[in-house]
């Protein structure tokens, strides 16, 4: 068959039923071979970052790989942003991409770009294919390495003139995929000594992160039941959130730099730290060498480059989480489930202390709403929904989401981690409703991100998907207006636009639906106005224009070194931190 044929058969044979993309002439046969069949929903996006964060939101939020298609050229390095996204948050997607002729490559051709060298540093693996024999190979191969281990995007770049020849194709069993088979069972001996460790801890603390809920349903399901066996409080990263229960009554709340008073000095002060599938990254460790200074540390992850990077483990355990967990429930019941009792319910007496700080209070206003005001309504308003998913874009609402909204279960919150990737929200939106287009997607927005992919609006009408763009709008770069008042001298350097749109207009405009909100007394009622709409939505809340995000810890500083805002009580850190130091 042809080689676009082939590429539509690889799709199918691996499962998939919808593709992100956009089209441009080095990938015309592919579009042809897709036109041509009805088994894969192509999804046409409005730019090809747009067509990454979207796989990004269908992959997440469905445990699945997104898939991607765009044209050589622009479109290969317009999709550059969301690969890294991808690979710094551990997102599985494959992503094809058209390339100049063979005879052409080198030449300079029209809309030509050494594509794999371009990509080489955003993704697991990638391939320049110029034999159509080799193709469907390849791309079985694309969604294993994608899948497999610690997950991640591919990428496999296609001549044209490869398109359009022939060849033999392979069959997913056939296909080459043995030399990448990574390890997913842990050391039991390893595990047995922390075990050993868990059963002396007098300060112990779970620390997750999104390879939890990476592993699968069975691994969120296996952290519940060790937390409850053990009886030891955990905490999160912004990527873990939903591997345990908000509303478990072990539950610290996020941690790191925008995380709560009782998770980020519970981390300080434990004696034992038990990282499950998070990577030490800087949002969480503050400065490294503060950094849970009197504990011993266990880190548990599929990716052996992790382990040690950045934080040295005393128990260092390389495997896949579901199964390690197993492994560890199996060896902690052997064991006789034993545990410090006495010494961990005094423990839970510290941060019963921590907690009733009220990290998160803020002053309310009846005149102004207040951003943390606006998503309590919306959590109360919509917590009772079972099919609810939230995106967001990036920057102090993102924050603000992770503390005021619970997320119960895992794979129903998309945001951007790692890449910190403003615009990711819209588009992550789209695709999470083309996975589940029964279900309920709000995108919670600052109005800077949500006006970098405003563009997807167009897809999401064109597809009748009913998401509710969220928008926080305090007419600020937020996030960095915070820093600038906080760490620069109330410089505020460019951190405004004078430009905005008028959003209502601006649906309207799209063909969806825009709804205005400026006063806490309405803000009920335009909820639900937004939410009983039966399509898109853009519900523009205009918010105080400088509140803070507190808790933060400053950057460079340790987790005992937070600045609390509106619930600090005076000597609280100091106090606090000092009895653990």
């Amino acid at each position: 068959m042809t080689g676009a044929k082939m590429i539509v058969e690889a799709l199918k044979e691996q499962g998939v039923d919808t593709v992100f993309g956009y089209p441009g002439g080095a990938v015309l046969p592919i579009y042809d071979e897709i036109f041509q069949q009805n088994a894969i929903r192509h999804i046409l996006v409005r730019h090809e970052q747009g067509a990454v964060h979207a796989a990004e939101g269908y992959a997440r939020s469905t445990g699945k790989p997104g898939v991607v298609l765009v044209t050589s050229g622009p479109g290969a390095t317009n999709a550059v942003t969301g690969l890294t996204d991808a690979l710094m948050d551990s997102i599985p997607i494959v992503c094809l991409t058209g390339q100049v002729p063979t005879f052409m490559i080198g030449s300079d051709a029209f809309q030509e770009a050494d594509t794999v060298g371009i990509t080489r540093p955003c993704t697991k693996m990638n391939w320049l294919v110029k034999e159509t024999d080799r193709l469907s190979d390849t791309i079985h191969q694309a969604f294993h390495i994608a899948t497999s281990g610690r997950p991640g995007p591919v990428l496999v770049d296609i001549p044209k003139d490869v398109q359009f020849a022939t060849g033999e194709y392979t069959t997913k069993p056939k296909a080459k995929i043995s030399h990448y088979q990574p390890k997913v069972k842990g050391d039991l001996d390893m595990i047995t000594a922390l075990v050993e460790a868990m059963e002396t801890a007098e300060r112990p603390l779970f620390y997750t992160g999104g390879g939890v809920i990476n592993s699968g349903d069975k691994a969120s399901a296996l952290l519940r039941e060790l937390v409850e066996a053990t009886g030891f409080p955990i905490t999160s990263t912004l990527m873990g959130l939903g591997a345990y229960p908000a509303s478990g009554d072990k539950w610290l709340g996020m941690l790191g730099m925008h995380g709560t008073y009782e998770a980020n000095l519970a981390m300080h002060g434990c004696d034992l730290m038990i990282n499950i599938g998070a990577r030490f990254d800087d949002r969480i460790t503050g400065r490294i060498a503060d950094f849970s200074p009197g504990s011993r540390k266990g880190h548990i992850d599929i990716d052996p480059s992790s382990i040690n990077k950045v934080i040295h483990a005393d128990f260092p355990i390389i495997g896949d989480v579901g199964h390690v967990l197993e492994d560890i429930l199996k060896v902690w019941k052997a064991r006789g489930r034993k545990a410090d009792r006495t010494s961990v319910q005094t423990w839970w007496t510290q941060i019963e202390a921590w907690k009733a700080v009220r990290c998160l209070d803020y002053k309310p206003s009846e005149t102004t709403i207040k951003p943390q005001y606006a998503l309590e309504r919306l959590e109360a308003l919509t917590k009772h929904r079972k099919d609810r998913f939230i995106t967001t874009e990036v920057g102090q609402h993102q924050m603000w989401a992770a503390q005021f909204l619970g997320f119960d279960d895992p794979n129903r919150w998309m945001t951007s981690g790692g890449l910190g990737t403003m615009g990711y929200g819209t588009p992550a939106s789209v695709g999470v409703q083309v996975a589940h287009p029964e279900a309920l997607v709000i995108n919670v927005a600052g109005e800077a991100s949500w006006l970098m992919n405003m563009q997807e609006m167009g897809t999401a009408v064109q597809y009748r998907l009913p998401v509710k763009q969220f928008i926080l709008n305090n007419e600020r770069l937020g996030m960095v207006r915070q820093w600038q008042e906080l760490l620069h001298g109330e410089r505020y350097s460019e951190s405004w636009s004078e430009a905005l749109p008028d959003f209502v207009k601006l649906a309207e405009a799209f063909g969806a639906k825009g709804i205005l909100c400026s006063d806490p007394k309405d803000l009920d009622d335009a909820i639900m106005e937004m939410l009983n709409y039966d399509g898109p939505v853009i519900f523009d809340c205009l918010v105080e224009k400088h509140e803070n995000c507190f808790p933060m810890i400053p950057s460079g500083k340790a987790h005992n070194e937070m600045l609390l805002g509106e619930a600090d009580t005076q000597g609280a850190i100091g106090d606090a931190g000092g009895v653990l130091v």
